[in-house]
C-alpha cells in the first residue's frame, strides 16, 4: 500500500510524507491545498488514484538521460479529475512543480513555504520502489490530508 500523508502547509506549498507498506520513504512537496483548482498552483485532491509508468511524456527524454540505469518511464498518478501528467520527479520548491509530486530526503521552511532537499538522492531511492510496486500490480496511492498543520 502506498500512502501520501499531507502534514503541513506553507503559503503556497504542501509538505507530505510518502509511505510504502507503512514504511516512511521520503518527503514530498506539492503546490498548496485549495478548495478549488487553480491551474499550476493547486495540489491534487485527496483520494485514491492509480500509479502507472508513462513512457510518452516529454520528461522521459530528460530523465532517461539523467538516470540511464534507473529510468523506465515517469511514475504518473492517474485518474485525477481535471488533472493530467502528474508525475513523481525531482525539484526543491513549489515553483518547480505544476501539480506534480517533488521528492526529498529532508525539508526546510523558507519565507513561509516548505522546500524539500536532497531531491535527486530521494528520487534514486523512491523511484525503484514505486516501479516495483507498479510491476507487482500494487498501483493504488491514497492521498490524504493527515493532521494538516497550517504554517
Amino acid at each position: 500500500m502506498i500512502k501520501l500523508n499531507r502534514v503541513a502547509q506553507g503559503k503556497q506549498s504542501t509538505l507530505s510524507m510518502l509511505y510504502i507498506d507503512q514504511i516512511f520513504v521520503c518527503y514530498v512537496l506539492e503546490d498548496a491545498v485549495r478548495p478549488e483548482k487553480i491551474k499550476h498552483e493547486t495540489c491534487i485532491p485527496e483520494g485514491s488514484y492509480t500509479l502507472a509508468l508513462n513512457r510518452r511524456a516529454g520528461m522521459n527524454t530528460r530523465y532517461q538521460k539523467d538516470y540511464p540505469q534507473l529510468h523506465q518511464g515517469m511514475v504518473e498518478v492517474t485518474g485525477i479529475q481535471e488533472y493530467s501528467l502528474v508525475f513523481f520527479h525531482t525539484g526543491n520548491a513549489h515553483t518547480d512543480t505544476s501539480g506534480c509530486l517533488l521528492v526529498g530526503d529532508s525539508f526546510k521552511m523558507v519565507d513561509g513555504d516548505y522546500r524539500v532537499e536532497a531531491s535527486v538522492k530521494a528520487y534514486r531511492k523512491v523511484y525503484p520502489q514505486l516501479v516495483k510496486c507498479i510491476r507487482q500490480g500494487e498501483v493504488e496511492i491514497v492521498v490524504q490530508n493527515h493532521r494538516l498543520y497550517m504554517e
